[in-house]
């Protein structure tokens, strides 16, 4: 069951990344609203698109290190990818995002990594 629900998770949250980074790509400034801090309509949309290129990349990776590595490889990439959702929350607060976003969004998200990351270092 542990098994079933670390690796359920790991794949969640693979194709969560995937999925953010494929909108920030196709839709970048209703991505950049969800996100937390709104794009400027005559802002450069590229620095959006590159954070979908990321975003997407790491999705595609997370998957290959689960399919190909296994658990304790995702587990590492999971610890360490964490430190992304925790930097979010601050440049939420620090660009007039608003807190409900910074931690009911980012933070959460966070702690839902640090969570998945347990869970496959326990497999």
């Amino acid at each position: 069951m542990l098994t079933h629900t670390a690796y359920g998770l790991a794949i969640a949250l693979d194709l969560l990344v995937l999925f953010i980074g494929a909108r920030f790509l196709v839709r970048p400034r209703a991505a950049a609203a969800g996100y937390g801090v709104p794009a400027k309509q005559d802002g450069d949309a590229a620095y959006l698109e590159i954070k979908g290129l990321r975003d997407t990349t790491l999705g595609v990776m997370a998957l290959a290190l689960l399919a190909f590595a296994g658990a304790g490889a995702e587990a590492w990439f999971m610890l360490t990818v964490a430190l992304i959702p925790l930097g979010d929350t601050m440049i939420v607060l620090r660009h007039g995002g608003t807190k409900a976003v910074a931690f009911g969004i980012h933070f959460a998200t966070a702690v839902l990594v640090l969570v998945s990351a347990g869970l496959l270092f326990a497999v």
